[in-house]
């Protein structure tokens, strides 16, 4: 007996529906949310950017920060054939950093800007809503300083997650200043925690001094009784990331995004500065949408000039089970028709109606097979057609096509010169309706 193959542990095939669980891995979910985040994406001017699924190990090492979790547990690298030290991409923004920098793609006279949807992976133990491949959508507006670029970031998210169905969610905001204040703000970190670090093993000890501005976003019960007290980043940031954070503040309210203030948003890669932000849902407290900020020195740190930038991440698996956890529907397919042959004569008038429709960017499906009326309209069932269209030897004759409409069951008949304009009608809702 031949083995049998499965998915990788902590992957997911996803697939056409309907299936009996997991259903967040139907292809159509996918296709419906990825479209819409295109969809908003184009609204606000950003353009599709793809990148490879592996990079030079130092991009990740560089940016991310070999004391994040990311670098130092969860990354996929290894050694190519090449000799060479690569690594599967973990986050989507370096790679898209460092195609901005080689390619020269900046805009002369205003920022850039890009978006994208990738694979990302993590190695890491699986479960809902954790998996060793995932897919991320993500922003990046590169080239600008300005608060209202961190600012249009979070609201287009917003725009996004409220076409999706969140009517919601919530922005959880924070200012983390720039590198002068979250050095000498680790410092403090440092000062105030120092019994619980005294009683820490010699390397967890270095790992957290690494930085420890990320200690603020940690899960250890006893080290967040540690940071009980601790005064706020915000209390040391500077003048201007003070008027900076203010200002993105002004435009959130003005553009009534809802957002609430947060000391303990500090994201978990080194390449933040000032705004940090994540994404929350009032019905699902605790459960973080997606993250993202501002990182000034991210493309510095990879060989090229100091350009501001700003930008989300958007997790797609995380996305769509909040979705259903919320009972929100994402529509399955629907082809506008399914063609029936009543007969073996009509099976020729049937492929040239196809081709027809088809050619008027209608959605139709059809029996290749040879079976009878009867099977031919069960399939119409299963493929969850809005009309059927048959042809048998009377409509021949007549020069029509018997209608059927498969939610009200009323049928009627209709012109075959006509066929395509009364389907346009039939499938194009009313204004009132939308």
């Amino acid at each position: 007996m031949s083995e049998k193959f499965q998915a990788p542990r902590g992957t997911n095939d996803i697939i056409p529906g309907p299936r009996q669980k997991d259903t967040i891995f139907e292809s159509h979910r996918w296709q419906y949310i990825e479209g819409e985040f295109l969809g908003t994406a184009w609204l606000y001017g950003y353009q599709e950017i793809r990148t490879p699924m592996f990079e030079d190990i130092e991009l990740f090492l560089r940016t991310s920060g070999e004391a994040s979790e990311v670098v130092s547990k969860e990354m996929y690298e290894f050694t190519d054939k090449g000799d060479r030290r690569v690594a599967l991409k973990p986050e989507g923004t370096a790679p898209v950093m460092r195609a901005y920098l080689e390619h020269g793609i900046g805009v002369q006279g205003g920022p850039t800007r890009l978006c994208y949807i990738n694979h990302s992976f993590r190695y890491g133990r699986p479960g809902k809503g954790r998996y060793r491949q995932l897919h991320q959508m993500g922003m990046e507006i590169v080239g600008s300083d300005s608060p209202l670029a961190d600012a249009e970031i979070i609201i287009a998210t917003h725009d996004f997650f409220s076409r999706v169905g969140l009517s919601g969610t919530r922005v959880l905001l924070n200012s983390i200043g720039n590198f002068e204040t979250r050095n000498k703000y680790g410092q403090v970190i440092l000062e105030h925690v120092k019994d619980y670090l005294d009683a820490q093993d010699e390397d967890t000890r270095a790992k957290l001094v690494k930085n420890p501005v990320r200690l603020l976003d940690t899960k250890d019960e006893k080290l967040k009784t540690a940071l009980t007290g601790l005064a706020p980043i915000t209390d040391f940031l500077s003048d201007e990331s003070k008027a900076s954070f203010e200002r993105v503040q002004a435009e959130l309210t003005r553009a009534g995004v809802p957002f609430s203030l947060d000391p303990s948003i500090v994201r978990g890669l080194d390449y933040y500065n000032d705004t940090v932000f994540e994404f929350f849902d009032d019905d699902l407290p605790g459960l973080s949408l997606c993250g993202g900020g501002r990182y000034d020195t991210l493309i510095e740190q990879i060989g090229g000039k100091a350009t501001p930038s700003a930008g989300v991440g958007i997790g797609l698996e995380r996305l769509l089970l909040v979705l259903e956890e919320k009972g929100i529907e994402i529509p399955g397919p629907m082809p506008d028709a399914f063609l029936i042959a009543a007969t073996e004569e009509a099976r020729t008038a049937i492929l040239e109606l196809a081709a027809d429709l088809r050619a008027s960017d209608f959605s139709v499906q059809l029996d290749i097979e040879g079976k009878n009326i009867k099977q031919q309209f069960k399939m119409a069932d299963r493929a969850n057609a809005l009309y059927s269209l048959v042809i048998g030897d009377d409509e021949l004759k007549k020069g029509v096509v018997s209608v059927k409409d498969m939610a009200t069951q009323k049928q009627e008949s209709v012109n075959r010169d006509d066929i395509e304009q009364w389907l346009l009608e039939a499938t194009t809702p009313d204004e009132d309706e939308e």
